[in-house]
C-alpha cells in the first residue's frame, strides 16, 4: 500500500479492515498490502485485540464490524501522524508526562502505549499526550481538573524554535490564545451552536462550562525552548458539577474523541498559519487579540478581578482578595485582561497567572 513506509502495521491493518465496511479481509491479502507475513499480521491482529478492538477471524478472513467499534485514542489511530502521539490509560497528569518527554527527547517513554514497530520520520518539535484517565489532572494555577471517563485529557507540547518560530516569554500568552480559540471553534462545530470563550482560559456553551486550558512554558533567555497546552473538553463524561455540561448532552448521542482531538488539532495549525508569522510571535498580536474578542460573550459586562484564596494547598475560587471591579472589556494584544473602571485609575490590565475574573449577574 502506498501509505506502509509512513504508518506502522497497526494503523495500516486497521485502515484496510475500515475500508471495507465489515466484508472480511483474507490473511494473505493483509500480509500482502502491509509488505509483512501472514504470521506478522495475525500478531498485530491479536495486539489490536488485545488493545479492545473487536476484530473477528473466520475462515474468509479477518471482519472489523463498523457498528462495534469504540472510541480509541491509541496512536496508530492517527495514521501518518501517529510518532507524535503518546498514550495513557491512567496517569497522574498528562502535563507531567510532557515533562518527561522533554528530558528523553520526545521519543521514548516507557509507560506510555506506543507502536512496537518503527515508524520512517525525524524527530517531531510536537507531541500530543492522551490519557483515559487522570487521577490529579491540572487546571491553572495547580487547580485539580476533574477527569472523569469519556472526557477529552490531553496536553500538546511545542518546541518553537524547531518548528522556525521565535517566541518571547513575554509573548507566552500568544499560544494560549490560539488554542482557545481553536477550542471554541472545534467545540461549536461538534456542537452544532456556538460555544464562547472567558478570560482567562474556559469556553462556555449555553453559560455552562465545557472545556478548559492551561499552559507552562520553560526559556532560555528571552525566548520560549518548549511550551505545553494542557486541554479537557468534556464530551461523552458525566458532568463534574452543576454547571458544567458535556458535548454529548447537546447532541443527545455519543460523540468521537478521537475526531474532537483531530479537530482541535486543525484549528490550531489554522490558526497560527493565518495570525502568526513564522519570524516572531513579539509585540503582541492585534488580530489575533481581536479574533479572541470576536468569540468572547462576556464583554460588557461587570466584572471582578482577584486573587483567589489558598488554604491548605486548596483553591478556594468563592473567597480571595478583589483587586478591581469594573466592566470587562475584551483583551488587548498581548492577552492581557481589560478592566474599565469609573475611577481615576481608569482602565486596568491583568495578565494571566494568579489571578481570576469574575463576572457578576450572569
Amino acid at each position: 500500500m502506498k501509505e506502509e513506509q509512513k504508518i506502522s502495521s497497526k494503523a495500516g491493518l486497521l485502515k484496510m479492515l475500515r475500508e471495507k465496511q465489515g466484508a472480511p479481509i483474507s490473511g494473505g491479502v493483509l500480509a500482502k498490502e502491509l509488505g509483512v507475513s501472514r504470521v506478522a499480521v495475525w500478531k498485530t491482529v491479536q495486539a489490536l485485540v488485545d488493545a479492545g478492538y473487536l476484530i473477528e477471524t473466520g475462515e474468509t478472513g479477518y471482519l472489523l464490524n463498523p457498528e462495534n467499534e469504540k472510541d480509541f485514542l491509541y496512536p496508530w489511530e492517527f495514521g501518518e501522524n501517529e510518532s507524535m502521539y503518546y498514550h495513557y490509560l491512567t496517569t497522574d497528569s498528562t502535563m507531567d508526562r510532557a515533562r518527561e518527554l522533554l528530558t528523553s527527547k520526545l521519543l521514548t517513554s516507557k509507560t506510555a502505549v506506543r507502536k512496537t514497530e518503527s515508524v520512517s520520520g525525524n524527530e517531531v518539535s510536537r507531541a500530543i499526550i492522551t490519557a483515559e484517565k487522570q487521577s490529579a489532572g491540572r487546571g491553572r494555577n495547580g487547580r485539580t481538573w476533574v477527569s472523569r471517563q469519556g472526557g477529552l485529557f490531553f496536553s500538546i507540547l511545542e518546541q518553537p524554535n524547531k518548528e522556525g518560530w521565535r517566541l518571547s516569554i513575554a509573548d507566552y500568552a500568544q499560544f494560549s490564545l490560539v488554542m482557545q480559540i481553536a477550542v471554541v471553534k472545534s467545540v461549536s462545530y461538534f456542537c452544532c451552536k456556538q460555544a464562547f470563550l472567558r478570560w482567562p482560559n474556559d469556553i462556555y456553551i449555553n453559560n455552562r462550562k465545557i472545556a478548559g486550558i492551561t499552559t507552562e512554558i520553560s526559556g532560555e533567555g528571552d525566548l520560549i525552548t518548549w511550551i505545553t497546552g494542557g486541554i479537557g473538553v468534556n464530551i461523552n463524561n458525566k458532568t463534574p458539577f452543576p454547571k458544567a455540561v458535556t458535548i454529548s448532552e447537546i447532541k443527545g448521542r455519543q460523540i468521537s474523541r478521537k475526531e474532537v482531538l483531530k479537530k482541535i488539532i486543525e484549528e490550531i495549525d489554522i490558526i497560527k498559519k493565518t495570525f502568526i508569522s513564522k519570524a516572531s510571535y513579539s509585540q503582541g498580536n492585534r488580530a489575533l487579540a481581536s479574533e479572541w474578542n470576536s468569540l468572547a460573550d462576556c464583554i460588557g459586562a461587570k466584572a471582578a478581578i482577584f486573587e483567589p484564596e489558598k488554604k491548605d494547598d486548596i483553591i478556594n475560587e468563592i473567597s480571595g482578595k478583589t483587586l478591581a471591579r469594573g466592566i470587562f472589556a475584551g483583551i488587548d494584544p498581548a492577552g492581557r485582561c481589560i478592566i474599565k473602571t469609573d475611577t481615576e485609575k481608569g482602565d486596568l490590565y491583568f495578565n494571566q497567572g494568579s489571578v481570576s475574573l469574575a463576572f457578576l449577574n450572569t
